[in-house]
């Protein structure tokens, strides 16, 4: 089956351990798109806010969320394998949904601070900081923003009212070459063909509900945990990092969102 790899578990029951099962991982960004539909329903991605806002994204809506982004990087940017798009946004549920876009189109996310000839496209919640891009796409990450808040500078797409009026199907986009670039991070790069292999290789159960806490500039770890959530069919709640900060100190509160969520795997407590 083309972008999934099979994985052995072994399954232990009452009577002991029973026959392995195969379990199959998705190995390409579009296969693991494709398996959020599985159950379209069910959450795949809740974020928490330091201001206590609240996002919930089923896998049909996260899918939803990434073929218009990848549908604007394609026919408004010419994104494709060889372009270079930096984020430069903090952790958040809208820069997960930035990076799987630049993958599906088969381009490369660069993160800060890697080591790469300058970006084609800048993706940025701070756009007055890249006034000299090339391209700049200026992203609002209040989860009602339907414009960007702020001045931009001339030629600046607003990802708050652009995003919306791409289909919710993707349209044509670049066969991803393997062998091109996915990621550039400090003292790492990852072509398409290990790149869902890279980033979800780390400890995890399957189907599991899990907390996973958010860095204040997009960080490779952010992306690698939630990744490897969703590869293994389960969920993340994505909490921004001052928030879990508070969390940390008042257990009660914690103990109240973990149990509401359903939690069952946490870097917290």
């Amino acid at each position: 089956m083309p972008g999934y790899v099979g994985v052995i578990l072994r399954r232990t029951g009452e009577h002991g351990v029973s026959p392995y099962a195969v379990r199959v991982l998705p190995t390409t960004i579009a296969s693991l798109l494709a398996s959020l539909q599985q159950e379209p329903g069910r959450p795949r991605i809740t974020w928490y806010g330091g201001d206590g806002e609240r996002v919930e994204l089923s896998g049909a809506v996260l899918d939803n969320w990434v073929t218009k982004t990848t549908n604007l990087l394609v026919e408004e940017l010419d994104a494709g394998p060889g372009t270079v798009v930096l984020l430069d946004l903090p952790g958040h549920w809208r820069t997960v949904v930035w990076a799987l876009s630049v993958w599906r189109a088969g381009a490369c996310v660069a993160l800060p601070g890697a080591s790469t000839d300058a970006p084609d496209v800048v993706v940025t919640h701070d756009p007055a900081t890249h006034a000299d891009a090339r391209a700049l796409v200026a992203v609002p990450l209040p989860a009602l923003a339907r414009r960007f808040d702020g001045a931009l500078p001339g030629g600046a797409v607003d990802a708050g009212s652009a995003v919306m009026t791409y289909g919710d199907v993707l349209g044509w986009a670049p066969a991803t070459d393997p062998s091109a670039a996915a990621l550039v991070a400090p003292e790492l790069a990852v072509p398409h063909a290990r790149l869902v292999e890279t980033l979800t290789d780390r400890p995890g159960s399957a189907r599991a509900r899990t907390l996973v806490v958010a860095s204040d500039t997009v960080a490779l770890d952010d992306l690698a945990a939630v990744l490897a959530v969703l590869a293994r069919d389960g969920s993340a709640v994505l909490v921004d990092r001052a928030l879990a900060g508070e969390l940390e100190q008042d257990r009660p509160r914690l103990d109240r969102l973990l149990s509401a969520e359903q939690v069952t795997g946490s870097a917290l407590g």
